[in-house]
């Protein structure tokens, strides 16, 4: 997920220990703590894009898995377990703080 969100992994956080990763964020922006579980995830995040295409295809590199397709959005897997979906643009300001990738 790290990868996938173009964040680090703090291994130095005292949280970033077992089945707990923190992800190194700006201040400004949400903290993020991902952990691996062995059974059905309750949750998930959005990773919101402007070319739905194009992300998901990104993220299949990164080993996540298509679980479904809808119409505006594609649910994913992470290899951890976790689903995930990936959504069109859904807030003004986009692509303000947005990671390119090349």
């Amino acid at each position: 997920m790290a990868e996938a969100l173009g964040c680090a992994v703090d291994r130095a956080h005292p949280m970033s220990r077992g089945n707990y990763r923190m992800l190194s964020t700006p201040p400004d922006e949400p903290i993020v703590e991902i952990q691996r579980v062995e059974h059905e995830s309750r949750a998930h995040i959005d990773i919101e894009t402007d070319n739905v295409p194009a992300e998901v295809a990104r993220l299949e590199k990164l080993g996540a898995r298509v679980s479904s397709r809808l119409d505006r959005w594609v649910v994913m897997e992470a290899p951890t377990g976790q689903r995930f979906c990936v959504v069109q643009v859904q807030r003004p300001g986009f692509p303000k703080n947005a990671n390119r990738w090349e």
